[in-house]
């Protein structure tokens, strides 16, 4: 099978790999849509690392090939996704209800993101084919009326930007941030509107990803290169501050930014990935005596995760599609890495096509 492969940093090629093994609880998808991650350009920089010759890839559409010996309750030809996260289901993290951090301790403490396999720890999706793993606890069926790119947004981006809203605890009558619009930042967006948040502010720098946060909800946009957004948002609460601040980049200026807006108790929910140590500062963070809550959250996965993302799309709440903004096949699959990695053209979303 054709696969997307991680060589060294800077270079992930298309080459030729075996089709998988399928294992007693494992199901084999042949892919039907998939996408490139913003996580998939960290990899692809080498700020995370994974092994060499890894396919790369986490968010799958796609059709049951093969089912193993031992799952039960899915049929071979059946329309399915799989989220990003593919817990176990029985390790101490998922019985606890972490399910993204199904993993255990080595000689450096716990393993972060251990549910969070494919194209990481093993062979990710953007190949012909994918080895979903404890397929009973991960497969969710796509209804019959949605369409690939409807769901695609579910095994990850629209998961993690809900987590963002999810973690935040946001209630109704909220005041809420998001700093950057980039996909995860659009669906934290949504996630928060749909949380119950009356006044949702969207921050970025890019005029068509503010038009598009209002399009997922956003009451407020604010474009950091006209105004300086936090004391805009200061401004706008009234001097009150805003209850939760989602940070959707990963970048030293957005967390504190997300730090600097909150309210006397408020809480940052922090989405974004970092590649380097991020600092408090002294004052914003209160000296500590802030009763601010700072939170971080992984993906979360699962099929019941998936079934709820669905069930959005499919109550018609929430149109993700405006999101794909180009298409490539999977032959094409390192020019598309090389329009997404930099930012050209209002990319937004790549659908993926073996």
């Amino acid at each position: 099978m054709k696969a997307a492969v991680f060589v060294e940093p800077g270079r992930i090629v298309l080459d030729e790999k075996p089709i998988p093994e399928v294992g007693p609880l494992d199901a084999l998808l042949r892919v039907t849509t998939t996408t490139i991650c913003g996580t998939d350009i960290h990899i692809l920089k080498g700020e995370y690392p994974v092994a060499k010759g890894l396919t790369i890839g986490h968010e799958p559409v796609g059709v049951i090939e093969k089912l193993g010996a031992a799952v039960q309750g899915y049929r071979e030809g059946q329309r399915v996704i799989a989220g990003a996260i593919t817990p176990s289901g029985h390790s101490a993290a998922c019985l606890c209800g972490y399910h993204s951090q199904d993993g255990g301790f080595n000689k450096s403490g716990f393993k972060a993101m251990g549910g969070w396999r494919f194209g990481n720890t093993i062979d990710g999706c953007q190949a012909e084919y994918v080895l979903v793993p404890d397929a009973m606890a991960n497969l969710c069926p796509v209804p019959d009326e949605l369409t690939d790119e409807q769901v695609l947004m579910c095994p990850d981006i629209m998961s993690t930007g809900f987590s963002g809203a999810e973690s935040g605890r946001i209630r109704i009558g909220d005041v809420v941030a998001v700093f950057a619009q980039g996909p995860i930042g659009l669906c934290a967006t949504a996630g928060a509107k749909l949380s119950g948040a009356t006044t949702v502010i969207a921050v970025d720098g890019i005029a068509g990803r503010l038009e598009m946060a209002r399009k997922c909800g956003a009451d407020i946009v604010l474009n950091y290169k006209e105004v300086d957004p936090v004391e805009e948002i200061v401004r706008l609460t009234d001097g009150r501050g805003v209850d939760a601040a989602i940070e959707a980049l990963g970048t030293q200026g957005t967390f504190e930014s997300c730090l600097r807006v909150l309210r006397p108790g408020g809480t940052l929910s922090s989405l974004g990935v970092y590649s380097g140590d991020l600092r408090i500062p002294l004052g914003a963070f209160a000296a500590g005596l802030g009763d601010h809550k700072i939170v971080t959250t992984l993906c979360p996965g699962g099929k019941e995760r998936m079934r709820r993302l669905i069930s959005v799309i499919q109550s018609g709440r929430l149109d993700l599609r405006p999101m794909v903004t180009h298409r490539y096949r999977l032959d094409d699959i390192e020019a598309a890495y090389e329009l997404f990695a930099n930012q050209r053209d209002g990319v937004l979303k790549v659908a993926i096509t073996p």
